[in-house]
């Protein structure tokens, strides 16, 4: 096996977790815990999809630039508006975080499956999007450097855009003003509250800029690992990478720079079944529960040990009520 390979491998597909995970890391350190991540990861790869189609059915030479532009605005606003719907109905309405998550990521996998079978994907619009799939977010800085260039540059725009919001996120968390209130909303909303944060306004903002974050995960696996490509089991491939993003939150226990490397072994675990040859099929679905294994362990762990830093915040997926404070 080609080490280098298999490691550029690990980091292309890694990222489509880090996008979830970064995502929902930032929803969790508000106080909410949203299970329809998988959901809003499948709805950003059809809003993404459908503006790369627009763009590129409509110019006459379509420019690299404004088409990956045009897909990361369209993927974040396509999820952003599903994280808008769940934000609403667990802020303002108080539903179930539960409840409501699992019942956004059934909507979202089935808008996602009608969506890119019979909009996106029509009559014309394949080849369009494969082009761009493969000449625009494709497109690597260089495959040269020998295993130093294929490990870290023979990658797409949207892996190095992943590992940035990672650590613009990383940084916010812990070094700013509102990475300080963000965090006192999801530990004690009550107290942000008495001291006056706008505890409704964090809550608002950070579940639709996670979601929107989320949902450039569902973009690049869509254009950027599969070419711009559709298959019947895409869909439900992003969907399982969405409920292994929520499982990478636990395993890098809120950090989103530790997010990064945690993506790496997740990527790593996940296609390890594909490089290994001679394997029957029992053996490979054993392989793929490596990562929720390994999730678990992580859990009891960081439980033993009790180390506040480990754990998650103390009011995550309870409803605040303003008027018990």
């Amino acid at each position: 096996m080609d080490v280098a390979l298999f490691l550029a491998n690990a980091i292309q597909f890694g990222v489509i977790f880090l996008f979830g995970c970064v995502g929902e890391i930032l929803t969790e350190k508000s106080g909410h815990l949203n299970l329809g991540i998988p959901g809003i990861m499948c709805v950003g790869a059809a809003g993404g999809c459908f503006g790369v189609k627009i763009y590129m059915m409509s110019a006459a030479n379509p420019n690299g630039f404004v088409t990956i532009l045009l897909a990361i605005l369209f993927a974040m606003v396509f999820a952003g508006i599903l994280g808008a719907v769940y934000a609403f109905l667990t802020v303002s309405l108080r539903c179930n975080q539960n409840v409501t998550g699992l019942a956004v990521t059934i909507f979202g996998v089935g808008f996602a499956t009608f969506f890119l079978g019979s909009v996106v994907f029509t009559e014309g619009a394949n080849t369009a999007l494969t082009a761009a799939g493969q000449n625009f977010f494709g497109a690597h800085m260089t495959d040269g450097l020998g295993w130093f260039g294929k490990i870290f540059l023979s990658h797409g725009v949207m892996v190095y855009l992943a590992i940035v919001i990672a650590v613009l996120a990383a940084v916010l968390l812990r070094f700013t003003k509102v990475g300080l209130n963000l965090r006192a909303v999801g530990e004690n909303p009550a107290t942000a509250d008495a001291v006056g944060i706008r505890v409704t306004n964090y809550k608002y903002t950070f579940i639709i800029v996670g979601a929107a974050i989320a949902g450039l995960g569902g973009l690049c696996y869509m254009m950027d690992y599969m070419g711009g490509s559709f298959g019947t089991q895409s869909i439900q491939t992003i969907q399982g990478i969405g409920w292994l993003s929520i499982a990478l939150v636990i395993f890098t226990m809120w950090k989103p720079a530790l997010a990064i490397l945690g993506s790496i072994v997740f990527g790593a675990l996940y296609i390890l079944s594909w490089s290994i040859t001679g394997i029957r099929f029992e053996q490979i679905q054993l392989l793929r529960l490596i990562p929720f294994v390994v999730t678990i362990l992580v859990l009891i762990v960081t439980s033993i040990v009790g180390n506040r830093e480990t754990q998650p915040p103390a009011s995550l997926g309870l409803s605040y009520f303003r008027e018990d404070r």
